[in-house]
C-alpha cells in the first residue's frame, strides 16, 4: 500500500477528494495542507470520522506545504476566491486569479519526485504553469478525464446501451475546445455514428447544471483522482485521458499506464478533429502566453500538436 498521498485544499474538491480517498483506503495516510491549519484540521477530523466509520486504513493528518515532500502523490485542489462572470469559458476565468497561488506552491514543492494531479482550473494552463515552475517530473491534470467518463455516459444514455460497451475520448482542452473523438468511438467494439450535436451539448450545459443545484462539480472529479493515481501509482494498470506534455504544450491526451509508467496512445483523428486538436493547442499555447506574460508566436505551417 502507498504510504501517503497528500492534498493541498480544503474546499468542496478537496473535501470530496479526501472522502473517496479514505473511502477506497488508497494510502496509510492523507496529509492535509488547507489555507489555514484550523480548516486542514476540521477536514482532517471529518475524514477520521469517516475512517472509523467505514474502517478504513488511511490516517487522515495536517500538514503544512512543504511536509507533502514525502508523498507518493499530492493532489491540488487550491482555489482562489474570486466571481466568475463568464458565461462561455467558464474555466478560464480563473486563471489570473489562480496563477499566485500555483506559483507560491511549485516554489515550496519545486524538484518534488512524487505525481502531482492538478485539479485546479483551468487545469491545462495550471498544470504546465506548476510544471516548470516547480520543475517536477510527473505532473498531470485532471481534466478530459472526467471529459470522457460523462462522454461515455451521455453515450450510453442517447443509445441506450450499457456504460461498459462504449469506449471512447475526449481529448484537448478542458474546456469550450474539448476534442470529442467521435471517429475512433465504437459500442460494443463496432463503430458507429455518434450524435455529436446532442453529445456536445450535454458536455457543455452537465457542469453548470450541477454547479447551479449543488453550487460545485466535485464528486465527478474526485472520481478522476482516484482513477488516476490508483494508475500513476501502479496500484493497477490501464487507460486515461490526462492533461500532460504534447505538441510543445499540456493538452489532455490518453495515456496508458504500465506500473505507474505513462506512455501516451493517441486515437486515430478525422481530418475535422485534427484541426479542432490544433485550435485547442493555438488557445491554450496563447492564453498560457498570457499567463506567463510571454509574446505570442503562430505555429509552424503544416505542425501537428
Amino acid at each position: 500500500m502507498t504510504a501517503a498521498i497528500g492534498i493541498v485544499g480544503t474546499g468542496a474538491v478537496g473535501q470530496a477528494v479526501g472522502s473517496v480517498l479514505v473511502t477506497a483506503g488508497v494510502g496509510r495516510q492523507l496529509l492535509i495542507a488547507g489555507r489555514t491549519p484550523q480548516q486542514a484540521a476540521a477536514l482532517a477530523d471529518d475524514l477520521a470520522d469517516l475512517r472509523a466509520a467505514t474502517g478504513s486504513p488511511v490516517r487522515p493528518a495536517v500538514a503544512e506545504v512543504p511536509d507533502l515532500r514525502q508523498c507518493a502523490a499530492v493532489v491540488v485542489t487550491v482555489r482562489a476566491s474570486f466571481f466568475n462572470a463568464r458565461a462561455t469559458d467558464v474555466r478560464m476565468a480563473g486563471a489570473q486569479a489562480n496563477t499566485p497561488l500555483l506559483r507560491s506552491l511549485a516554489g515550496q514543492l519545486a524538484g518534488y519526485e512524487g505525481t502531482v494531479l492538478m485539479v485546479t482550473n483551468p487545469v491545462d494552463l495550471m498544470t504546465r504553469l506548476f510544471a516548470e515552475e516547480s520543475g517536477c517530473a510527473r505532473v498531470f491534470g485532471i481534466g478530459s478525464s472526467l471529459d470522457t467518463a460523462r462522454y461515455r455516459l451521455t453515450l450510453a444514455r442517447l443509445l441506450d446501451v450499457p456504460l461498459r460497451a462504449v469506449r471512447g475520448h475526449v481529448i484537448g482542452e478542458h474546456g469550450d475546445a474539448a476534442v470529442v473523438c467521435a471517429s475512433s468511438t465504437t459500442v460494443n467494439g463496432h463503430p458507429l455514428p455518434v450524435p455529436l450535436q446532442q453529445v456536445r451539448d450535454e458536455l457543455a450545459h452537465r457542469p453548470g447544471r450541477i454547479s447551479s443545484g449543488i453550487g460545485r462539480t466535485k464528486h465527478g472529479p474526485a472520481g478522476a483522482v482516484l482513477q488516476a493515481l490508483r494508475l500513476a501509482l501502479g496500484l493497477e494498470d490501464g487507460f486515461t485521458e490526462l492533461s500532460a506534455p504534447h505538441g510543445g504544450g499540456f493538452l489532455g491526451i490518453p495515456l496508458r499506464f504500465t506500473q505507474g509508467r505513462p506512455l501516451p496512445c493517441m486515437p486515430p483523428l478525422d481530418e475535422a478533429e485534427a484541426r479542432q486538436l490544433k485550435a485547442a493547442h493555438v488557445k491554450l499555447r496563447d492564453a498560457y502566453a498570457v499567463v506567463r506574460g510571454i509574446p505570442t508566436q503562430p505555429l509552424p505551417a503544416g505542425s501537428n500538436p
